[in-house]
């Protein structure tokens, strides 16, 4: 449609809008200039794992050394690596829907089985641990939890989280934290599960990056902390994968966590501002409810109400908009949940104006009123 020429305003982007910041920029063109181009450990460089090392203790009460620390080529794929190095054919992975999309062929690809825990709109979509107890069972070799959440927003508090590691205990399993969105968090503070006890802690791999918080989608860089066996087994398969990540991109990384941090926030300051306008339009369109996210840059609206007029679901949903509307967004279904569309806020003022009003008369063409 864009190469037809026509305006669509595109709310599936999952990445940051804004620039990576200047100082990272300049930490990676000096590293090009000084020749840093070569291979590295296949772990990272000792210098940005120690980083992260510091990151964690300052930031999440954690101590990791470095040893304990595998710096990869992006989020993504220290999760692979992490599904490979836990997961036997046979074995389960225990997922709250909706998830990002991801995480369930990453476990297939690992031979085990993703069970899926579905989460509700009345619980805020938070995973409760009662529900994870009833699919826990002698395969449950993990449990995956991603807070801030991708597509809902939603961030786990520590009570929850301290009910959920009681269950990871109970079932001898270990618990992937997925918390690339940490730092892009509105009034609640992130806590990492983690940082609960030493039990949750020898049983947690931590899943973050360079992506989200410093506008780095494009770098690849991301890195996991965890037990020292994990670890060690995850370097191996990186080894023989991709070796270590890219040189230039792990300096600029380096800089980023050791650099001034305005830039986070500043960034942090106006998504937020993005997410109170975008929920508030929203729950002003017929037909849509919102709850507001407390992280993340996503909107998780149920559009259920605009099921009418050969609208039979979330996909069909999409679709219309799109082509009726001219607004692109990220059908429920895709993310295991139906009735809802996930919309990214990673983009401009101006957008999220035009994207809301050509919603709503989408909705008023449809016949439907406040």
């Amino acid at each position: 449609m864009q190469a037809a020429g026509k305006r669509v305003v595109n709310f599936t982007v999952g990445e940051p809008d804004f620039r990576t910041p200047d100082n990272v920029g300049k930490a990676a063109a000096e590293a090009i200039r000084a020749g840093f181009t070569k291979y590295t450990a296949v772990a990272g460089i000792p210098e940005l794992r120690k980083a992260i090392s510091r990151k964690l203790l300052e930031e999440n009460g954690l101590e990791f050394g470095p040893e304990e620390i595998i710096v990869s080529c992006g989020g993504k794929h220290s999760l692979y690596n992490a599904f490979q190095a836990l997961c036997d054919p046979g074995d389960e992975v225990i997922i709250p829907a909706p998830y990002w999309v991801t995480y369930p062929e990453q476990v297939r690809l690992a031979g085990a089985k993703p069970v899926f825990v579905q989460t509700r709109e009345k619980d805020g979509f938070r995973l409760l641990a009662r529900d994870v107890e009833e699919k826990a069972s002698k395969k449950t070799k993990a449990i995956l939890l991603n807070t801030p959440n991708n597509p809902t927003g939603v961030i786990y508090g520590k009570a929850e989280l301290e009910k959920i590691a009681s269950v990871a205990a109970g079932c001898d399993a270990y618990v992937i934290s997925d918390e690339i969105y940490e730092h892009l968090v509105y009034g609640e503070r992130h806590v990492s599960i983690a940082s609960l006890g030493t039990d949750i802690r020898k049983r947690t791999i931590i899943v973050n990056g360079a992506s989200k918080s410093y506008a780095m989608t494009g770098w690849r860089i991301g890195w996991a902390a965890g037990p020292p066996d994990v670890v060690k087994a995850m370097c191996s398969l990186q080894s023989h994968m991709t070796s270590n990540a890219d040189s230039v991109a792990q300096k600029a990384y380096l800089e980023a966590l050791t650099g001034g941090q305005e830039s986070v926030a500043r960034m942090a300051a106006e998504f937020r501002k993005r997410r109170d306008f975008i929920v508030r339009g929203l729950n002003g369109i017929p037909g849509m409810r919102c709850p507001e996210p407390g992280g993340a840059f996503y909107a998780f609206p149920n559009v259920s109400g605009c099921f009418v007029k050969g609208i039979g679901d979330s996909m069909d949903f999409a679709e219309r908009l799109l082509n009726e509307a001219g607004v692109a967004v990220v059908p429920g279904s895709d993310f295991g949940t139906e009735g809802h569309v996930r919309i990214s806020y990673a983009c401009s003022m101006d957008e999220i104006r035009e994207g809301l009003a050509r919603m709503a008369a989408f909705a008023g063409r449809l016949g439907l009123k406040s």
